[in-house]
């Protein structure tokens, strides 16, 4: 949350649009909504506005439900692997306080 408060209205309305097209259809374009190659059931929320490029790592708990994780800023052509190890600390975290 702290991620979404930070950016601008434009960008949050755009990461609300993106969120309510994954809820609604089936086949999510990869444009908006993509699976981490190399990760086991990482994926990426993706938000273009203007020239900036926005990320929230999520994945899927029990099939339907979307667990939405770290986000960012990208800046680069490649996803900083920092960021995926951070998404991959967060899912491992929320899986163990979730069967305590």
């Amino acid at each position: 949350m702290d991620f979404f408060k930070s950016l601008s209205p434009d960008i949050q309305r755009k990461f609300n649009w993106t969120l309510g097209l994954i809820e609604e259809i089936d086949r999510v374009p990869k444009k908006y909504f993509d699976h981490i190659t190399g990760s086991d059931g990482l994926y990426e929320i993706r938000v273009e506005v203007g020239s900036n490029i926005y990320r929230v790592f999520c994945c899927f708990d029990e099939g339907k439900l979307i667990i939405l994780f770290n986000g960012f800023q990208k800046k680069t052509q490649k996803t900083p692997k920092s960021e995926i190890e951070l998404a991959n600390k967060i899912r491992r975290e929320y899986y163990y306080e979730k069967e305590k």
